[in-house]
């Protein structure tokens, strides 16, 4: 019996919503440590690379599950060819993939 369906006794249903909760909240820890690993991973894998551009290409992939060039050119300040070339080296590091498989209206997500 789901938290939100009719039926049961309030303590049933109190019940079940704590346990979706529970699960929920698992659910979120377990992806905030994946993220933070993925993150640690990223901070480690281009450690070499100079300028501000692959710090902040991490930066914003670490606050979204996905995003596009035109989002991180309005949230970095970075210029659409330097993060374009960040995000090949990120690829080809293995650190992000691209999602949608396209040439244009790519979007990308760290690779957890």
């Amino acid at each position: 019996m789901g938290a939100l369906r009719e039926g049961g006794t309030p303590e049933q249903r109190l019940s079940a919503w704590i346990a979706g909760t529970r699960d929920a909240v698992l659910s979120a820890l377990m992806a905030l440590a994946e993220l933070r690993a993925w993150r640690a991973r990223a901070e480690a894998g281009t450690a070499d690379l100079s300028g501000r551009t692959p710090r902040l290409l991490v930066d914003a992939l670490a606050r979204h599950v996905m995003v596009a060039l035109p989002q991180l050119v309005a949230e970095t300040g970075a210029s659409r060819p330097a993060l374009a070339r960040a995000l090949a080296i990120l690829e080809a590091r293995g650190l992000v993939r691209e999602v949608t498989g396209q040439g244009r209206y790519r979007v990308w997500a760290a690779r957890t």
